[in-house]
C-alpha cells in the first residue's frame, strides 16, 4: 500500500525543467516525507473527514447548506487541479486535507437536514400518548420504553415527535411491537451541563427522539394494529422478534447469565441485572455489552472459518473455485443477519461496515486487514453517520482498530516468520497480551475524557475474559445456532450461559480486588483530546523514526493543556444534586434539591450521600462552600460560595438559589488564580438540536 501511495504522490513532486527552486523545495519535502512516510490518500482523507465532521458539530451557529455545497464543489475542483498540475507534493497533500475537511463538514450539515423532526419545546402536563413500542431499555428507575408515536393529545400530527422515550416505573405488561396508550409527562431531551459531557440532546436529535419523560401509572395495550407503512411494519415485527428471542435466551442460558446472553445475541439489555452491568463497567469489560467490532468480528470470522473449512473438504470445488470467496460472501451475509437481529444500533452499523470492507477485500483479492481497509471503513461511517464522530463508541473503536493494525504491521516485519517473540513466549499468547495492552493504551484518552475514569484492573480483566469469549462463548453460540434446526439449540445456549457466568465472575472479582475506577483530579479539556487524537493518527500513519517524534510533538502540549486547565470545584446539576471536590475526599455526590434534569455522565458512578443538617459546610481546595436552606450568609461569613434552596435571599455575595439554577440549567464553579469562576447555565448555541430560546 505504501508503494502505491508513494507512486501516486511522487509524480507530483518533480518540478518542470528550468525551475530549480521548485526542484530544491520538492527535494527538501521528499527528504522530510521519507522520515514519516505519511499516507497521502486514504488515511489522510479519512482523518480529514473526521476533523471536518467534528468542526461542524462544534460550530457555534448552523451553517447554510447551500454554502456548504458550494465549498465542497470548490474544494473538489481544487483537488482535481492539484492532482494534475501542482508540482509539489505538500500542496497536493494540503488539497487532500482541505477536501476531506470540507466533505466532513458538508456531510454533517446534510445529515442534520435529512433527520430533522419535531421536538417538544417545553415540559407538558400529563397527556394521552398512543403509539407502538419500538424497544425496551433498562433504567435505574424502571424500564425505558421507546415508542413510535401515533398521536399525542394536544399536538397536531405535524408537531408530534416521531419517537419518545418514557420511563415506566410500574410493572411492565407490554412488549415491543404492541400498540399502547399511556398517560405521560413529556419534556425536551436534556442538554449537557458540563463542557465535554455526554450530549444526549444531540444524539436524540439524530435518532429523531423528540421527547423524554415518564409514565403515570402504566401503559396499556390498545386495539390499533401494526403501522400501515411497510418499513414501519417491518421494524415493529423485527422488534417483536428480537424481544421474543431475548426472552427465550434469558431462560435457556440460565438464571445467572441469561440476561447477559440475551444482550449479546439480541442487543436487549433489559433482562440484565444492575449489579452485573456495574461490574462489567467497573472491570473494563463494558465493551462486551455494546454489539460492535468484537462481536461482529467473532460472528463473521467464525462463519468465514467454518465455511472455508467445509468447502475445502469438497475436492472438485476446491480445485476450481477459490473457497475463500464464497466463504467471505457467506460471512458477509451472516454479519448482515446479525446486524438486523441485534437491533442495528449505531455501534453495530459501524462494525458491520468495517466487516463489509474486510470481506469485500477478500472478494476482490486485496489485503483484508490493512490500513487501507481501516481508512475505507472510517470514510464510509463518517459519510453515512457523521454525528457518530462525536461519540465515544466511534472514537474508541477506531482508535483501538487503527492502533492494533499499525502495531501488527510493524510487529510482522520485525517478527520475520519467527514462531516465538518476546523471548520464549509463543506468538499466539504474546499477541493476546499485545492486543489488550495496545487497545487499552489507545482508548485511554477517550475514556478519561468522556467518562473521567479508567477501570482499575481493566487490562487483567480483559486478559482473563477475552480468551473465554473468543474460544468458548463464540463456539457455544455457533453450536446453538447449528443445533436449533434439530430442536437442540437450548443445549448450546446453556453452554453459552456457563461461559458467560465465568466472564461475570471475572468482572466481579476484578471490581472487588481493586478500585472500580481510576479518575483524575482535573477533567481533560477538548483541546487535549484533540491533540491526543492527532498523536494517535500520526502514530497510525507515520513510519520510521519520525513516528515517535511526531507523536511527542502532539502529546507534550496535550499534557500541558490538561494540567493547566481549571479544576472543577462545584457543579449543581438540574437533577438537584451537588457535586463537590473535597479537600481530602475527592469528588462527592450530595443529594440536595428535588430536580428533574440529568446529572453529568462522568460522575454517574459516584454514590449519592447526604449532607446532614443544613447549613452544611464543605471544605474544598478553593475554600469553604455552604449548602443552606434559607440563604443566610451570616452563618458562613468565610464561605466562597453559598448554595441555597430559599427563593428569598438577603444581600449575600456569592449566593445562588435553586429556583434560578433549575430554570437556567445548572451551576458550575472552577478554581482559577483569582478564586472561583462561576458559570450559571450553558452558553447558547443556535443549532437545530439546541436552539437558542428568545
Amino acid at each position: 500500500m505504501r508503494a502505491e501511495i508513494s507512486s501516486a504522490v511522487h509524480k507530483h513532486k518533480v518540478a518542470p525543467e528550468g525551475k530549480g527552486a521548485g526542484r530544491d523545495l520538492g527535494s527538501l519535502w521528499a527528504r522530510m516525507w521519507s522520515i514519516a512516510s505519511i499516507d497521502a490518500r486514504p488515511l489522510l482523507f479519512a482523518f480529514s473527514l473526521c476533523a471536518g465532521a467534528a468542526a461542524y458539530f462544534l460550530a457555534a451557529d448552523e451553517p447554510r447548506l447551500a454554502l456548504c455545497g458550494l465549498a465542497w464543489l470548490g474544494a473538489g475542483l481544487l483537488l482535481l487541479t492539484a492532482r494534475r498540475l501542482v508540482a509539489l507534493t505538500f500542496l497536493y497533500v494540503l488539497a487532500v486535507i482541505l477536501f476531506g475537511i470540507v466533505s466532513g463538514f458538508t456531510a454533517g450539515a446534510l445529515r442534520t437536514h435529512m433527520v430533522d423532526a419535531p421536538v417538544v419545546s417545553d415540559a407538558t402536563r400529563p397527556v394521552m400518548l398512543e403509539g407502538w413500542v419500538a424497544g425496551v431499555e433498562p433504567g435505574k428507575k424502571g424500564p425505558r420504553l421507546r415508542i413510535e408515536v401515533h398521536a399525542i393529545a394536544g399536538f397536531s400530527p405535524e408537531a408530534a415527535p416521531r419517537f419518545v422515550r418514557l420511563t415506566h416505573m410500574a410493572r411492565l405488561e407490554v412488549a415491543p411491537g404492541r400498540f399502547v396508550r399511556c398517560w405521560a409527562v413529556l419534556r425536551p431531551p436534556p442538554a449537557p451541563m458540563l463542557p465535554g459531557d455526554y450530549d444526549f440532546q444531540r444524539q436524540a436529535y439524530f435518532e429523531q427522539l423528540g421527547a423524554v419523560g415518564y409514565v403515570q401509572g402504566r401503559c396499556r395495550g390498545g386495539t390499533l394494529g401494526a403501522p400501515k407503512n411497510l418499513a414501519d411494519h417491518l421494524g415493529i415485527a423485527l422488534s417483536t422478534f428480537r424481544r421474543n428471542l431475548a426472552a427465550h435466551v434469558n431462560v435457556a442460558a440460565g438464571e445467572r447469565a441469561g440476561g447477559f446472553a440475551a444482550a449479546l445475541i439480541s442487543g436487549d439489555r433489559s433482562f440484565m441485572r444492575n449489579d452485573d452491568q456495574e461490574a462489567l463497567r467497573g472491570s473494563g469489560l463494558a465493551h462486551l455489552l455494546a454489539i460492535s467490532g468484537l462481536h461482529m468480528g467473532i460472528v463473521g470470522g467464525l462463519v468465514f472459518f467454518l465455511t472455508r473449512k467445509a468447502l475445502a473438504l469438497v475436492e472438485p470445488l476446491t480445485l476450481r473455485v477459490p473457497v475463500q470467496k464464497p466463504a467471505a460472501m457467506t460471512a458477509l451475509l451472516a454479519s448482515l443477519a446479525y446486524l438486523v437481529l441485534s437491533g442495528a444500533s449505531v455501534s453495530t452499523q459501524r462494525a458491520f461496515i468495517m466487516s463489509a470492507v474486510v470481506f469485500g477485500a477478500v472478494l476482490f483479492d486485496r489485503a483484508a486487514i490493512s490500513m487501507r481497509s481501516f481508512a475505507i471503513a472510517m470514510i464510509a461511517v463518517v459519510l453515512l453517520q457523521p454525528e457518530s464522530v462525536m461519540t465515544p463508541g466511534f472514537q474508541m473503536s477506531f482508535a483501538a482498530s487503527g492502533a492494533l493494525i499499525a502495531t501488527y504491521e510493524a510487529w510482522t516485519h520485525r517478527r520475520a516468520g519467527q514462531e516465538k517473540v518476546l523471548g520464549q513466549i509463543p506468538y499466539a499468547w504474546a499477541s493476546l497480551v499485545m492486543t489488550s495492552v495496545v487497545a487499552a493504551a489507545a482508548t485511554a484518552p477517550f475514556a478519561l475524557y468522556h467518562f473521567d475514569r479508567l477501570a482499575g484492573l481493566g487490562l487483567i480483566a480483559n486478559l482473563l475474559a477475552m480468551p473465554v469469549i473468543s474460544f468458548v462463548s463464540a463456539p457455544s453460540a455457533a453450536l446453538a445456532l447449528l443445533l436449533t434446526p434439530l430442536g437442540m439449540g437450548d443445549a448450546g445456549l446453556r453452554l453459552f450461559g456457563y461461559s458467560l457466568e465465568l466472564v461475570l465472575a471475572i468482572a466481579h472479582w476484578c471490581v472487588e480486588l481493586a478500585p472500580a475506577k481510576v479518575s483524575t483530579s482535573t477533567a481533560m479539556p477538548g483541546s487535549s483530546l484533540t491533540l491526543f487524537a492527532l498523536a494517535l493518527a500520526l502514530v497510525t500513519t507515520a513510519r520510521g523514526a519520525g513516528r515517535i517524534l511526531l507523536c511527542l510533538m502532539a502529546v507534550a502540549p496535550a499534557a500541558w493543556l490538561w494540567t493547566a486547565s481549571p479544576q472543577l470545584m462545584v457543579h449543581w446539576s438540574p437533577s438537584g444534586e451537588v457535586f463537590v471536590r473535597g479537600a481530602d475526599t475527592g469528588m462527592q455526590r450530595i443529594g440536595f434539591a428535588d430536580g428533574v434534569g440529568l446529572a453529568p455522565l462522568r460522575y454517574s458512578a459516584l454514590e449519592a450521600t447526604g449532607c446532614g443538617d443544613l447549613p452544611c459546610r464543605l471544605v474544598t481546595p478553593a475554600g469553604v462552600i455552604v449548602l443552606s436552606a434559607d440563604g443566610d450568609c451570616r452563618a458562613a461569613p468565610d464561605a466562597v460560595l453559598v448554595l441555597t434552596l430559599s427563593d428569598a435571599m438577603g444581600d449575600c455575595p456569592n449566593t445562588y438559589r435553586w429556583a434560578d439554577i433549575s430554570r437556567t440549567g445548572g451551576l458550575t464553579a472552577r478554581r482559577v488564580d483569582s478564586g472561583l469562576d462561576v458559570q450559571v447555565g450553558t452558553a447558547c448555541r443556535n443549532r437545530p438540536w439546541r436552539p437558542c430560546q428568545s
